[in-house]
């Protein structure tokens, strides 16, 4: 699954809409770092591949801004440490 990624930064947050319900995964971004907090799918999606798809582009844009990630989110976290093409993106010291 592919989704159309936005990032609101009024809301501190990338999102998608997907089947007119939002997706998304709240964020801390420093100079040089980003923090993944929460990640939350409405339940009618779950089961669908939206979180994943949602972390997956969420890390892309991540890489694209040569930010180093710490993941506070356990979805988010599984994910970088099932994908290890994503642990290049972890702050020094982080570890999943």
């Amino acid at each position: 699954m592919k989704v159309d990624l936005t990032d609101n930064s009024e809301k501190k947050r990338f999102e998608a809409e997907v089947d007119g319900q939002w997706a998304f995964i709240d964020y801390i971004r420093t100079t040089d770092k980003i923090y993944l907090t929460h990640t939350e799918v409405p339940n009618a999606l779950e089961g669908k591949g939206v979180g994943s798809a949602l972390v997956a582009e969420t890390l892309d844009r991540i890489k694209d801004a040569n930010l180093k990630l710490m993941p506070l989110c356990p979805f988010v976290a599984n994910y970088v440490k099932k994908h290890s093409e994503y642990k290049e993106l972890l702050a020094e010291g982080y570890n999943v």
